[in-house]
């Protein structure tokens, strides 16, 4: 890929991929009692801990995304992205596993249901994304330094 078509590549991920994170945290915020639930259903946390965590990821991803579309300290927002995706991952197939039908809790709560099939595939679009924003080289706006 030439250069000029990579750094436009590169930046249409970051701001795309920002753009996700900064929504789907700006709509928990707004709600973080039914996002609580979300993480509730998902029966591995203790009761209190639900709370903190519905209190605080989504502030992260939103963050993440504002970094993200920002461009700045695209490398660690990346990398903290990638994590929280693979974290997703593993938490969304242990759903599965444990024939749990529950909403991902990914995006608006109480809204449709989301499978959580369909969301390990999104999730895997999401962290190859950000791998690829995490591992770019040579290109200046992707540097943490």
């Amino acid at each position: 890929m030439k250069p000029k078509t990579r750094k436009y590549v590169l930046a249409a991920f970051r701001i795309g991929l920002g753009g996700v994170f900064l929504y789907a945290g700006a709509l928990k915020i707004s709600d973080p009692t039914a996002f609580a639930a979300s993480v509730a259903a998902y029966r591995i946390l203790p009761y209190f801990m639900n709370y903190l965590v519905a209190s605080t990821l989504p502030w992260v991803e939103a963050l993440c995304g504002l970094l993200l579309i920002t461009g700045f300290r695209t490398k660690a927002a990346a990398g903290i992205v990638a994590a929280m995706n693979m974290l997703f991952i593993v938490l969304l197939a242990s759903t599965i596993i444990r024939g749990l039908d529950i909403d991902c809790g990914c995006f608006q709560q109480g809204g449709d249901k989301t499978s959580a099939w369909t969301a390990i595939l999104r999730d895997i679009l999401f962290l190859s994304v950000a791998l690829t924003i995490f591992s770019a080289r040579g290109e200046r706006r992707f540097s943490t330094r």
